[in-house]
């Protein structure tokens, strides 16, 4: 009984008692035990039980809830504030960060191949140019090297010359110039002479499938001559490999090279070198990939070689002359083309197959295969319209008109369609029927934009069976002539910086257009310091001409030039004076060419015409000097009686569709530098001496387009805005000239819905 009453009593205590315990055991694990002084009755080591330590310290804990100083003794000074004054920190100016011209120089990208050409100053112009000419077109870098040139260099060749005729002088020099200028851009190098020809999507394709990071010496293995050193060298003949890493560790031994290794062949020397310094040797075959090369008989002819050496090989050596050069790159030209219509029949053949496993089965292939399906118009303005032409005739004209003659390029184009035609049936065909053309009964084509150009023939046909029986069929064939890869042409480099000098010729009857002309183009280029001088060309027939001291027509126009200038201190507008009884683009140029600095951005203007920054700009991308001169395609307004009959006019046109046109007839505009005119109207000397006339006859675009190899850009420019206005032309100017005046006025009458509504109206009004 007792023992469970003791229980009972220790169950009910139990838990206080132990918490009780817990609670004070907690409490002394959270006191900090440190040394503290503590003195009694203010003197040093007084009263019985405290132990003190050294230096007057005692020795046990400290008392809980007191902070502790780093220096007790000071402890009972009183603590003053001290107020640290603000000072604003200067921040210095931030560093210009460099930042590299191209985005691969800041990435460490590299090209792949890097080419020297080895050659001399005997066979630059011969071999050399042919070399150039051969694989120029497709690698990215092509360098020639040699000890001496002659002091004109062929035209599209980057020649290093290193003015000495030493052979092993020569290929020091070419290694170096490497490895000062290239050797950070590009991953492989490939050396070959002039007298072997070079198979060059096959050298691309054999170092895109080997790695940049083995040091390699790749080409046709020698022996040494004597036999006496270890190794084998790369011979120069057939041309060689050396990858970066190779000759970044050649590098620190090149002068070692130079001054010890004695050799008659530069390829000897260069392989001892390598093999000395790196212990590289030659080899010609590299993780599974063959460096084929060929040896060509002398006064061989390639067409005849049956050799699978010959096919399959990437250089080929000694070529005789240029002739057997061309020979060979066409041979080696027609097996990669025959290999690659190989591997579209390939493709065509399999996409054909899985159409047939697909949703929509075969109608999911297009025809052809492979070829981009025919464009899909959303709506009945955007259906693509059919020419039907004959052999003779084609009833689309760029004139309007509805028949013209089938001429020129359009011919040629119908008569290779039809051989095209005739050839693929026959290949369909053959051997069971053949077949002869009769005539062509009916033509069509048509331009599709995703597509190409696409001909439907009917086609009269003569057929012959294999016993001679004949008969004549009529047969539908479709062809698509399929665009081709689109390309990037690379062009020079223009800025936006270049000074244009814009000049607007001015007759009596454009006076009154003057005013406006100069209100807008104040706004637009002299408020915002444009980079352009605006100079007037006063055109005077030979009686105002007599009459310029007593009433000069321009006075006005001179008076107003005056006011803006006033108006504006830091701008001049000059002005040139020019008599004659034909006003022609030409001979105005001719004056002003002379005026100017060869190097001088000319744009040829209309006094209609508003001219902005905007144009002005594209202005300067579009002339190229030597290269591209720019005829804009100007927005002209409709006559605003037609456009908005029986409606107010509005105070701004915008480019719509029923507001104005762009005028293809007109050619006043143009963008050109005064160098290219000045060689194309030299070129016209000749024929100018034979028919003086021709200079009124020609406007300047005709001009660029007959007498210059200048690409002559055309394009609708919609900053270039003109209002309506009728043009006087002149009868005394060419008939094509006065022609396209007329034209341009009738179309910028009004849209032919526009006009179609006037002459209706006008007819409802006559009946009634």
């Amino acid at each position: 009984m007792r023992f469970s009453a003791f229980v009972s009593v220790l169950r009910s205590v139990g838990p206080v008692v132990v918490g009780i315990s817990l609670g004070f055991t907690l409490s002394l694990l959270s006191v900090n035990w440190t040394d503290e002084a503590c003195y009694l009755d203010g003197k040093e080591g007084e009263g019985e039980g405290v132990t003190v330590g050294q230096d007057g310290l005692l020795k046990g804990a400290r008392k809980p809830n007191s902070i502790s100083t780093g220096n007790d003794v000071e402890s009972d000074k009183d603590f003053e504030p001290r107020i640290v004054p603000y000072k604003q920190v200067q921040q210095s100016a931030p560093k210009k960060v460099f930042r590299a011209k191209y985005i691969s120089t800041e990435l460490g990208t590299r090209e792949r191949l890097f080419v020297g050409v080895l050659t001399s100053k005997n066979t630059l112009n011969t071999l050399g140019v042919a070399v150039n000419r051969t694989i120029s077109h497709h690698l990215d870098s092509v360098i020639f090297f040699t000890g001496m040139r002659n002091r004109k260099v062929p035209h599209g060749m980057f020649v290093v010359s290193h003015g000495d005729e030493r052979l092993i002088w020569n290929m020091y020099q070419n290694i170096k110039h490497i490895l000062d200028h290239y050797i950070n851009e590009f991953d492989w190098f490939y050396f070959v002479q002039d007298d072997a020809y070079t198979e060059a999507d096959r050298i691309k394709t054999l170092v895109d499938h080997l790695s940049m990071d083995r040091e390699l010496y790749m080409g046709k293995p020698e022996e040494f001559i004597g036999g006496e050193m270890e190794g084998k060298y790369c011979y120069g003949g057939y041309g060689y490999i050396l990858s970066r890493t190779l000759l970044l560790r050649l590098q620190p031994y090149l002068e070692n090279c130079r001054n010890d290794i004695l050799s008659a062949r530069p390829d000897e020397w260069l392989g001892r070198c390598i093999i000395d310094y790196t212990q590289t040797n030659c080899v010609n075959e590299f993780q599974g990939l063959q460096y084929h090369h060929y040896e060509l008989g002398k006064n061989s002819d390639p067409s005849k070689e049956e050799s699978e050496q010959f096919k399959k090989a990437l250089t080929v050596h000694p070529v005789a002359d240029p002739e057997q050069m061309y020979r060979l790159h066409r041979y080696f030209t027609e097996i990669e083309l025959q290999k690659t219509y190989n591997e579209i029949a390939k493709l065509q053949a399999e996409i054909k197959n899985v159409s047939v496993v697909a949703f929509d089965g075969n109608r999911s292939s297009q025809w052809p295969v492979g070829i981009n399906p025919p464009f899909e118009p959303k709506s009945r303005f955007e259906v693509l319209k059919w020419e039907y032409f004959t052999e003779e005739e084609i009833y689309s004209c760029i004139d309007g008109s509805p028949k013209c003659e089938l001429q020129g390029i359009d011919r040629m184009d119908v008569a290779n369609v039809i051989d095209v035609a005739l050839l693929e049936l026959n290949k369909k065909y053959k051997p069971v029927l053949h077949l002869k053309k009769q005539h062509l009964i009916n033509g069509y084509r048509r331009f599709d934009p995703v597509r190409g150009m696409e001909y439907t023939l009917d086609l009269q046909l003569e057929v012959v069976n294999q016993k001679g029986h004949s008969r004549s069929i009529t047969k539908r064939v479709h062809l698509v002539r399929p665009l081709s890869r689109t390309e990037i042409i690379p062009m020079p480099y223009v800025t936006e910086a270049t000074r244009i000098h814009i000049i607007i010729p001015l007759t009596l009857q454009d006076r009154s257009s003057v005013d406006h002309f100069l209100g807008v183009y104040a706004s637009n280029a002299f408020e915002t310091s444009e980079n352009a001088i605006l100079t007037f060309l006063f055109i005077y027939d030979p009686v105002e001409a007599q009459q310029v001291n007593q009433n000069d027509i321009f006075a006005s126009v001179k008076g107003q030039i005056n006011t803006y200038e006033r108006k504006y201190p830091a701008v001049k507008i000059p002005w040139i004076s020019v008599k004659t009884e034909t006003p022609s683009q030409i001979k105005f140029m001719d004056i002003i060419s002379k005026k100017h600095p060869v190097d001088s951005l000319f744009f040829l203007a209309n006094i209609k015409t508003n001219v902005n920054s905007e144009f002005l700009n594209r202005c300067r991308m579009n002339s190229i000097n030597n290269w591209q001169v720019f005829f804009p395609v100007h927005f002209q307004d409709f006559n605003p009686d037609v456009a908005y009959h029986n409606q107010p006019h509005p105070a701004t046109v915008d480019l719509v569709k029923d507001a104005g046109h762009f005028d293809r007839r007109s050619f006043e505009e143009a963008c050109f530098y005064n160098s290219d005119y000045m060689a194309t109207r030299t070129r016209m000397v000749a024929d100018v001496q034979e028919n003086e006339e021709i200079l009124d006859t020609l406007d300047i675009f005709d001009m660029f387009l007959n007498y210059s190899a200048l690409h002559v850009f055309r394009a609708v420019e919609p900053a270039l805005h003109q209002p309506y206005s009728y043009q006087a032309c002149n009868p005394r100017l060419s008939e094509d000239i006065y022609h396209r005046c007329v034209q341009s006025n009738l179309e910028g009458l009004g849209s032919c819905s526009q006009l179609a509504m006037l002459l209706f109206e006008q007819e409802q009004g006559n009946s009634t």
